[in-house]
């Protein structure tokens, strides 16, 4: 069974909150990315979405068009995807209005945590972009809001298509795996807006935690290191500062 069109349109109307009102994080990684977020380009992450929510964006917004590889990676990109999954590219990035966006542009950089017992306990993020990705070294910016609506919306996702709740289990136990062999802890933001990580080569155990547990990554780690980030991308660092974000 697989989520249908009016799902994702009733999905859609349910996320509707942002990640943060107080702070636009596209701001704070564009200077390293062009001018363009992160999230906001095909060149770190191909869009992917499933028949079901192609047929609701089709209908719904002109803002997408079928992704077009343009080397090697992005053909196998599309080779290896699932027979009820298409591989999309946003025409208006980085204008488009909210409406237009999918499921996946909502939520990202998060996605719906599972302990190894199946519990969804909170939101945790995709890792390979801590890098890149301004808000994963500031998770204290992430509102009640958001994290209600994306969980609720998430959980009715799961209710209408079982592989997607299975692919959010694996993709939990992938980053216990990886972080454990790392000896990292995994940050977690529970449902209630409270932290918890999951500490490494502990089989996923969960413990209590503050922001202070959680380490800035890349270029977010200090202003010199934001400052030099943005040099060696060819911008100019007056007048961009991590404080800009007000955190």
């Amino acid at each position: 069974m697989a989520a249908k069109a009016k799902h994702y349109e009733k999905m859609h109307d349910m996320l509707q909150a942002s990640i943060s009102t107080k702070v636009d994080c596209g701001k704070m990684c564009a200077p390293l990315n062009n001018g363009i977020p992160v999230c906001c380009t095909a060149d770190h992450a191909v869009p992917v979405v499933t028949t079901g929510e192609w047929k609701h964006l089709k209908r719904t917004t002109d803002a997408w068009k079928k992704f077009k590889p343009k080397d090697k990676a992005g053909r196998e990109i599309v080779e290896e995807l699932h027979e009820d999954c298409r591989a999309i590219e946003c025409k208006i990035a980085p204008f488009c209005d909210r409406n237009s966006r999918t499921l996946a542009c909502r939520s990202f950089p998060f996605f719906p945590y599972f302990t190894k017992q199946g519990e969804l306990i909170g939101l945790s993020y995709y890792w390979i972009f801590d890098d890149r990705c301004w808000i994963i070294s500031n998770l204290q910016v992430v509102e009640k809001e958001y994290i209600k609506e994306m969980i609720e919306t998430y959980e009715y996702l799961f209710k209408k298509d079982k592989e997607e709740l299975e692919a959010f289990h694996d993709q939990s136990a992938s980053m216990r795996r990886v972080f454990s062999k790392k000896g990292r802890v995994i940050p977690i933001i529970g449902r209630d807006g409270g932290y918890f990580k999951i500490l490494p080569k502990t089989k996923g155990a969960i413990v209590p935690a503050k922001l202070s547990d959680f380490d800035a990554h890349g270029p977010f780690k200090s202003e010199k290191a934001y400052a030099k980030a943005i040099s060696e991308e060819g911008g100019d660092p007056t007048g961009h500062s991590l404080k800009d974000a007000g955190v």
